[in-house]
């Protein structure tokens, strides 16, 4: 072993010793696009496979489910009965599409302990006492606020408006969102509804009315110096992306009015009305200057006399209350507090605990214990990954932490006590465009649906190729070629180039064993020691693999796989092709004991991305149920059976990794 593998084995990370993993929930109010399932589903489930095979299936649960409250469910749910293409009631429309839902993500091999959805089933009873649970101790803890506000209301309809009822745009200053909402826009940055520049209403299409209601928020701009330790804590992770980091700090800034340059001499003569500022010029931005506050409720009040006297303005990202509760029909019943009731949970904050709330049901229906959750959310030994897309980094990142740290109690600290909520590690993905442009299921392109994926790739070529993007570094383009207009005949598909790995040079290195032993040994392993130069590069490939892994960079594991599955194949042609030439029966099986182990390592490693093909090879090396487990990875497979083990007989051309049945022309 060389001194670069022996730092490396000094130096390997260490993993918890139970492991909660999340996938953000899909709205239930359509089946997956691709970006649901290739830009997040996928590296979660990847990474929970990693962490069963790692630490143990029994101590890892991945949960999600389908989100079927909020106003994108109300809405399509409206739109579809109004064209006459669904009947029946709002819950059966939200069972309808998790359904479909979970045949997509089986589709894609996606298996997560347990994915239910927060309005039927006994998933929606516990999440509903969840949800009681949260609000209710929140408020006794001290870190709710009643707050009176005004909301859009459309009088031709007599209806309030929720969120996606309401299209304008976004107030924040620099926002590059093409919809703002009542009170967030596309992009998760939030604003008090009354800044949303030129509303209307989505059901009538005129500007709607502005009706004061009062509702439950959770005091997150009080946590800011709390939320700013943490947010350092958070950066230092390994499975923290830049871009994540940079993102959570942007809301962590002051208070802050954007003022154009022009209104300046007006902003003299207000001095004596606005509350206390700091007038930052550095003299960059020819447009504008900034105002600077100390406290949320002085920017709230300088708005307010701003935009009485004319002036146009625009506001920065910061830390403001967080709603919890609303007041449409469609959503889980809200605790009636301080007389205030007749309220339903926000859809947002409910989807944050709904993690919990679905451990608890997988415990349920284990016939474990429910109270037995904290184990897996609270605790040093414990660790939660949360798999999200960009746009959703605000909600897992300041508002979910302002929650967990408000549930610890009056004094809550950055770093939770052994039976407090952990803060999570939060592992986001950027956009997944399709042939290279951000879309959604409103723009012009329409996003393919995932299952219709499936129509020319198989699920472990998709899942390596979406894994290989580099998706935490940057947005990326998917471009399938049966589905790019602008691909010429002759053009290779760049959604292969991974998969061929797999369909190529590791089920060609794999066939060549399992037919070699056939034919000089008997379909026996060889009980010979491993060369020094076989050992070292499987070490030195699951050493880097596990820290990798540790990082989330799922990018570099297809790399690592590409280089090292690549190696194994030179070397069997390098060496034996020297034994053939000699007719050297001994070397063939000193080749052959290298290779098998290299090749049992490849398919440990490969198992999380391609666990169907994965299987299959562990199958014919009939080693058994332990076959993926970390505990012997480092050792060879004949000191792991006895002498009389033998490989299961290969029959001729069998592939381990298939390709689809489409591709077989070619």
């Amino acid at each position: 072993m060389t001194n670069e593998i022996k730092e490396k084995m000094n130096t390997r990370p260490s993993f918890p010793e139970h492991a909660v993993v999340t996938g953000g929930m899909p709205y239930g109010n359509k089946d997956l696009h691709f970006g649901h399932v290739g830009g997040m589903f996928v590296h979660a489930d990847t990474f929970a496979r990693f962490l069963r095979d790692r630490i143990g299936g029994e101590n890892v649960i991945f949960v999600s489910g389908t989100d079927c409250y909020g106003s994108p469910i109300t809405e399509s749910y409206r739109k579809e009965c109004e064209a006459g293409t669904f009947s029946g009631s709002i819950t059966d429309y939200a069972k309808m599409n998790h359904a479909l839902q979970v045949e997509t993500l089986n589709g894609f091999l996606i298996k997560p302990e347990l994915f239910a959805a927060s309005a039927f089933g006994r998933a929606s009873e516990i999440h509903k006492e969840i949800s009681d649970y949260f609000i209710e101790t929140l408020h006794k803890n001290g870190h709710l606020t009643k707050t009176t506000t005004l909301q859009f209301y459309d009088p031709e309809r007599g209806v309030f408006l929720n969120g996606r009822q309401v299209v304008g745009r976004c107030p924040i200053s620099g926002c590059q969102s093409d919809k703002g909402y009542a009170d967030e826009c596309a992009l998760g940055h939030q604003y008090p509804p009354s800044e949303l520049i030129n509303p209307k209403s989505a059901l009538t299409g005129k500007t709607p009315e502005m009706v004061e209601v009062s509702n439950w928020y959770v005091k997150t701009d009080e946590m800011h110096d709390l939320l700013r330790e943490w947010s350092a804590e958070l950066k230092a992770r390994p499975s923290t992306r830049p871009f994540s980091a940079a993102a959570i700090e942007e809301f962590l800034e002051p208070p802050v009015i954007y003022l154009k340059r022009d209104y300046l001499d007006e902003l003299d003569g207000l001095k004596g009305e606005l509350p206390g500022f700091e007038l930052r010029d550095d003299g960059k931005n020819k447009a504008s200057v900034a105002l600077v506050f100390d406290r949320l409720a002085e920017r709230e009040a300088a708005c307010e006399l701003l935009s009485g006297k004319g002036i146009n303005f625009r506001t920065g990202k910061t830390l403001v209350p967080f709603r919890l509760t609303g007041n449409i029909e469609w959503g889980v019943p809200a605790p009636a507090l301080e007389g205030l009731g007749n309220l339903t949970v926000w859809v947002w904050p409910e989807s944050l605990w709904a993690p919990i709330s679905f451990v608890q049901t997988f415990l349920e229906v284990k016939g474990e214990d429910r109270d037995g959750w904290k184990r897996w959310w609270c605790g040093k030994t414990s660790g939660v990954y949360q798999f999200i897309g960009q746009d959703n980094i605000y909600f897992y990142g300041p508002a979910q932490t302002s929650m967990f740290l408000g549930m610890q109690g009056e004094q809550p600290s950055a770093v939770p006590a052994e039976d407090q909520l952990l803060l999570t590690n939060i592992v986001a993905n950027s956009h997944l465009l399709f042939l290279d442009k951000k879309v959604s299921s409103s723009s012009e392109i329409k996003p393919p649906l995932a299952r219709e994926l499936l129509d020319y790739y198989t699920p472990e070529q998709l899942r390596a190729h979406f894994l290989g993007l580099g998706l935490g570094i940057r947005s990326v383009g998917f471009n399938p070629k049966p589905l790019n207009p602008r691909a010429n005949e002759n053009d290779s598909d760049p959604v292969l180039k991974e998969g061929n790995l797999l369909t190529n040079v590791f089920n060609r290195v794999a066939r060549s064993c399992f037919y070699t032993a056939q034919k000089y040994c008997g379909s026996a392993v060889p009980s010979r020691p491993l060369s020094a130069e076989a050992a070292d590069m499987a070490v030195e490939a699951v050493l880097d693999y596990e820290r990798l892994m540790s990082r989330c960079e799922f990018h570099q594991v297809m790399n690592l796989l590409d280089t090292y599955i690549r190696g194994i194949n030179k070397y069997w042609s390098k060496y034996m092709k020297e034994a053939d030439a000699a007719d050297d029966t001994e070397k063939r099986l000193d080749i052959l004991a290298d290779c098998l182990h290299m090749v049992r390592v490849a398919a440990v490693l490969t198992h999380p991305v391609a666990p169907s093909g994965s299987e299959m090879l562990a199958d014919y090396f009939n080693l058994g149920c332990d076959f993926f487990t970390w505990e012997n990875i480092f050792r060879p497979i004949a000191d792991l059976v006895p002498p009389s083990h033998k490989l299961k007989f290969l029959e001729p051309r069998v592939d381990f990794f298939a390709k689809h049945p489409s591709q077989l022309g070619e």
